[in-house]
């Protein structure tokens, strides 16, 4: 039941989430941008059509989410987030990060890399989880993990969390 609560809000604050991050787009059919997490290009196809854009890229680190989004036609690559990024110094228009933030172990690193690949008077969205909204307080309080930080392990299933999100599913 508690379960299916943190679910439902889950999936109501990231609908809001997409929503604005859409509404900060305007378009700008000749620009560049760069997904960085891009998963399966969903997400990234829906920014793209937002700006009009027909130069996407995307990096991610699981291979077979790479493979989907390729096949909607962003250039792919793969790539740790945690290491130098493969493009050339000013080469996108718009840089997008939405909940990858979090699971960087190296945060200098990543805006250094994400300000040498953004073009001069570019945009960089990063988005991530509220450390302190109301069920991540919750968590911290009963000693679990803050819910993005259950995720980093989806093959074991959320680990430090009983009420993770993507607890029980399958990548």
């Amino acid at each position: 039941m508690l379960r299916k609560i943190f679910i439902k809000l889950h999936n109501t604050a990231t609908q809001q989430r997409k929503k604005q991050i859409i509404d900060l787009l305007d378009y700008q059919p000749e620009i560049k941008i760069l997904d960085l997490g891009c998963d399966d290009g969903i997400r990234t196809m829906e920014i793209a059509r937002k700006i009009g854009t027909r130069e996407i890229y995307g990096v991610d680190i699981i291979e077979e989410q790479l493979m989907r989004a390729a096949q909607l036609g962003i250039k792919t690559t793969k790539t740790d987030l945690n290491q130098q990024l493969p493009f050339e110094n000013n080469y996108f228009d718009l840089i997008h990060a939405d909940q990858v933030i979090e699971h960087i172990a190296f945060l200098d690193d990543f805006a250094s890399e994400t300000h040498r690949v953004l073009k001069p008077g570019g945009t960089l969205i990063i988005s991530t989880e509220n450390g302190s909204s109301w069920h991540n307080i919750f968590a911290a309080i009963m000693g679990w993990q803050i819910f993005s930080s259950t995720n980093l392990s989806i093959k074991r299933g959320g680990l430090g969390n009983p009420l993770a999100i993507l607890r029980h599913e399958k990548k």
